[in-house]
């Protein structure tokens, strides 16, 4: 019997990180010694004060049973707080918040929920792939916004055409910027707003990365006079407090978009599981002191990685935010065989700028997720490097 998948599958492409991750296995199968910066998944330990309340958690008999689809009132309620004593932003825990699996969960259901087929979808390039590829589930029109550096990795909302903007039902942003690095002025977002208004385009912005930042905080979408009348940001706690396997986010702002992401949720899937709940919540209310320990190991190591790739001729600008950095590809090669190079003949495992979209060729993303120990080796491996 022959199987055919469904043709929304067939128009998905394979995964940029699974690829990756094939690749890293067979050479580690032949004893090969990978240093991999290439995905952001964080190696640093969960903060200990969340361990010893998880395992109180799990003693309690309800915390095993269905959650609230939304999220319990413990959960939103903290939410809620943070963003009034954290960015000085009042949202109801009723109708504004509503708990998700993740941010990556949260950003395709959120696709799903508000896109019609044939809509399109403002996204930027380069970007997180999977903003593509929900919006190819969700049978919407892709329209990328470059991101360019000589903008500081900004999109340029001039350049989008009165015709496709009119006919744009969704933006993505993702500020600070996964891959770039980049932060959002308070400027642009007033831009954005407005926009938005004369457009009627909700907008989506993904803050997984708002709380790796070097020096000032980035400032938020939300903190913006007028930003909830005309969209949403999604959260995360994975970058933040290091648990990337627990799947545990939110989304926040407009309550129709938010509602209309919690009517499918419900749907869909059954929330996320109280205890880790229990244990974020915590985390918004104590975990500052730890976040800023956190912060300043991967300064750290920003700092070690950017200055001896400097040195060793590559071109890169220290992030002000998230734990990337954005290389220019030195040479002629193009991203993908400077990559597969750095794999195959250093052991270093990176992430090549085209696979986040065209825009993103002439690049490589390197992520600070090894120790200051093995980032300093990739940089002694790579003293014999030529061009």
């Amino acid at each position: 019997m022959k199987i055919k998948p469904a043709q929304r599958v067939t128009l998905l492409p394979p995964y940029l990180f699974a690829e990756i991750d094939r690749q890293k296995n067979i050479l580690r199968k032949q004893g090969k010694d990978i240093i991999d910066l290439s995905v952001g998944d964080p190696d640093l330990e969960p903060p200990a004060f969340m361990l010893r309340e998880l395992k109180k958690a799990l003693d309690l008999p309800a915390i095993h049973r269905y959650p609230p689809y939304q999220g319990t009132s413990e959960f939103c309620e903290s939410i809620a707080r943070w963003y009034a004593e954290t960015l000085n932003v009042k949202i109801n825990p009723g109708q504004e918040i509503w708990s998700l699996i993740g941010s990556k969960e949260g950003l395709a259901h959120l696709t799903l929920s508000l896109v019609n087929p044939g809509e399109i979808v403002l996204v930027p390039d380069p970007c997180f792939p999977m903003y593509r590829s929900s919006v190819l589930f969700a049978g919407g029109v892709v329209h990328l916004m470059p991101l360019r550096k000589e903008n500081n990795f900004l999109p340029d909302l001039s350049a989008i055409k009165p015709s496709v903007a009119r006919r744009a039902k969704l933006m993505f942003l993702n500020y600070p910027n996964n891959p770039t690095g980049a932060v959002a002025t308070r400027r642009f977002y007033e831009e954005v707003i407005k926009f938005a208004r004369k457009y009627n385009i909700i907008v989506c912005q993904d803050s997984a990365y708002s709380e790796i930042y070097y020096g000032e905080r980035p400032v938020s979408f939300l903190e913006i006079p007028g930003a909830k009348e005309v969209g949403v940001e999604t959260c995360s706690f994975t970058k933040t407090f290091n648990i990337a396997g627990w799947r545990v986010g939110w989304v926040a702002g407009r309550a129709e978009v938010v509602q209309a992401v919690g009517r499918l949720k419900t749907n869909l899937d059954s929330g996320v599981f109280m205890a880790f709940q229990k244990v974020c919540s915590l985390a918004l209310k104590k975990g500052a002191p730890v976040v800023e320990r956190i912060r300043k190991i991967y300064q750290e190591r920003r700092d070690i990685l950017a200055d001896g790739l400097t040195a060793l001729g590559w071109r890169v600008q220290k992030p002000q935010a998230t734990f990337y950095l954005w290389a220019e590809v030195p040479g002629c090669d193009s991203s993908l065989q400077m990559s597969k190079r750095l794999l195959e003949k250093y052991y270093i495992s990176t992430t090549p700028g085209i696979g986040f979209g065209a825009q993103g060729e002439g690049y490589i993303r390197f992520a600070l997720t090894q120790d200051k120990k093995r980032i300093a080796q990739a940089i002694e491996r790579l003293k014999n490097f030529k061009v």
